[in-house]
């Protein structure tokens, strides 16, 4: 990790604009539903009274450790549930909360996931092919590229990676298996990169050869697009009136689906879209926190 990146991993994206457009109330509820490190909560709650609750959900139990010291001299309730927050309907019934007035979803990964070794998230450092942001989750990332056949291989890069050669790299992975299991990030990119016929930092392209795919697998792990239209499907039943739900994504799959979810909720009388377009990181925020310059913010209130 890079000194601006440790420099910047705790830094909430977006928290100006976020304070600008959401006010909760002193004695209200929050549901941050990424908790991560805990500084979106650490935000808001510094303004809660002790009336108020903060709900912090994450499935990375090292994140909730780090979110506990970072929360401990709020006034408000914190209560740090490890689960995955398209729960949040029954996470909620089982604390005894009514309604929240303000759902927060940072759909990004600071430095630290995406660097830890035990995680295999990263083709920057060779280590075990995981990808898995929770332990208790049953397949790997390994497992879905030594087992899925080729065909459905290629359907999960491209589906989740927008990787326009996701054919030939699924057809590279396959044969390449062949000789034994792809155990590690670093076997994994070598074989991408090949398939691509790129060296690990060819000239050719802004980013590495092997980013779409890692992406695409992550988010296979992880299902993260399905918890995320779980949350999104919840989140009526669970937000008070004018309550207010915020997303923020870093790329296109992500920021699609939050669009047209409230875009057909509006149109139902269920939101109020507070912003038409996407709020973005000003030039300051991305000097500062460059991983703040791909993230999209867009807020809905519940009518």
């Amino acid at each position: 990790m890079s000194d601006k990146e440790r420099s910047t991993e705790h830094i909430p994206v977006l928290a100006g604009i976020l304070a600008e457009q959401i006010t909760v109330p002193t004695d209200g509820v929050m549901v941050d539903a990424t908790l991560g490190h805990g500084g979106h909560s650490s935000l808001f709650g510094s303004k809660m009274s002790p009336g108020g609750t903060i709900i912090g959900l994450d499935v990375d139990e090292k994140s909730l450790t780090r979110a506990q010291l970072e929360l401990s001299d709020l006034e408000c309730r914190v209560v740090l549930i490890r689960e995955n927050f398209a729960q949040i309907e029954e996470i909620l019934a089982e604390q005894g909360v009514e309604g929240a007035d303000f759902i927060l979803a940072d759909l990004g990964f600071c430095s630290a996931q995406l660097m830890d070794p035990d995680r295999g998230m990263s083709f920057q450092e060779n280590a075990r092919l995981d990808m898995r942001l929770d332990d208790r989750l049953p397949t790997t990332a390994a497992d879905i590229v030594n087992r899925t056949d080729e065909k459905d291989l290629a359907d999960i890069i491209y589906r989740y990676g927008e990787e326009r050669a996701s054919r030939r790299i699924a057809r590279f992975i396959v044969e390449r298996r062949k000789a034994g299991p792809i155990s590690t990030t670093g076997q994994l990119a070598a074989i991408i990169c090949k398939a691509l016929n790129q060296p690990p930092r060819g000239r050719r392209f802004k980013i590495h050869p092997a980013t779409r795919t890692f992406q695409a697998l992550r988010i296979a792990v992880n299902d993260e697009l399905g918890n995320l239209e779980k949350l999104l499907n919840n989140a009526p039943k669970v937000l008070k009136k004018h309550g207010k739900i915020a997303i923020i994504s870093f790329h296109s799959l992500e920021d699609r689906i939050v669009k047209n979810d409230f875009k057909a909720k509006a149109d139902q009388g269920v939101y109020r879209i507070v912003n038409k377009k996407p709020l973005t990181a000003d030039r300051a925020e991305i000097r500062d926190n460059p991983r703040s310059r791909s993230a999209k913010l867009r807020i809905a209130e519940r009518l």
